[in-house]
């Protein structure tokens, strides 16, 4: 009897070059380009962080691009305490937790609508929900401010609660229904066997599984809320309402001479973006991509 010895199967996965087979081949000029290009990408975020941390007179000295003879913490104390920033994070954050959570609820339940149920007008309601991804927020500056003012809603969290939904419930529910088309018919079909009706359905089963998209939405949803200036300018007027990006303008006024200080304030205000981008940005891109490479 003729024995065949079969190939081992780490030679089997790696092709002439000693490389494993399946994955692209680089190079080291790739690699040149790719590290130029984070170099660059990064660049304006580290001279900003190097020139919160020097002096304001080694900074007037020795220009912008030197670096610096010595380094100080009191530039971010300094710009704390003159931006007003305990009451702007305060603010920030409770209409990040009123808005933000509501916002993604709504959506979920029309995407589970417009996914999963028949609905009349399902398709027309579809369409017009998406066209407002197509509105400019500037058309709507006037209307809006005509409508809070009506209601009383003027220099108050609260009245940019109803914008910021309009603005952002497209968006997400463009992104949540197409995750939500995904989950097989069949598991609503047994739910409903089983007697359960739409809203333990969505509640129990459809939540549940779009778990990936919905953390997405919600990640996206937060930074836009932190970060909306235009609606935070027209709706509210008084220092003790305002939110980070309307108190940022009003700090870089006073700061128009203290680049040192300007660069700290900055950096305050984007601190929270940037931790939830470092340690979420494998959910962005996971939910992004889930509804379209589930099979």
């Amino acid at each position: 009897m003729t024995t065949v010895t079969l190939p081992d199967a780490t030679l089997v996965a790696q092709d002439q070059s000693g490389r494993p087979a399946g994955k692209p081949k680089g190079g080291i000029g790739a690699t040149v380009v790719m590290t130029l290009a984070a170099l660059v990408w990064i660049s304006p975020l580290v001279l900003l962080v190097i020139t919160a941390l020097r002096p304001l007179s080694d900074f007037v000295s020795n220009g912008p691009l030197s670096w610096p003879g010595a380094f100080t913490a009191q530039n971010f104390a300094d710009a704390w305490g003159i931006g007003n920033f305990a009451a702007t994070y305060r603010n920030s954050t409770i209409l990040l937790i009123l808005k933000v959570p509501l916002g993604v609820f709504v959506s979920a339940m029309l995407a589970y609508a417009l996914a999963k149920l028949r609905i009349r007008f399902g398709a027309a309601i579809m369409y017009t929900v998406f066209l407002g991804l197509t509105i400019p927020i500037y058309i709507t500056i006037v209307p809006v401010f005509v409508m809070a003012r009506s209601a009383g809603l003027t220099d108050s969290l609260i009245g940019l609660i109803g914008p910021y939904l309009a603005f952002g419930i497209p968006f997400e529910v463009l992104v949540l229904q197409a995750f939500i088309r995904q989950i097989p018919d069949e598991i609503i079909e047994a739910a409903r066997i089983d007697g359960a009706g739409a809203w333990r359905t969505f509640l129990t089963i459809v939540l549940p599984l779009s778990a990936p998209a919905l953390v997405t939405v919600f990640i996206l949803d937060a930074v836009a809320t932190w970060n909306e200036f235009l609606f935070a300018l027209i709706l509210l007027s008084s220092d003790a309402n305002k939110t980070i990006p309307v108190g940022l303008l009003n700090f870089q006024g006073q700061f128009s001479n203290n680049s040192t200080g300007l660069a700290a304030g900055i950096l305050i205000a984007v601190v929270p973006i940037l931790i939830a981008y470092t340690f979420l940005q494998r959910w962005i891109v996971g939910g992004l991509t889930a509804g379209a490479s589930k099979g």
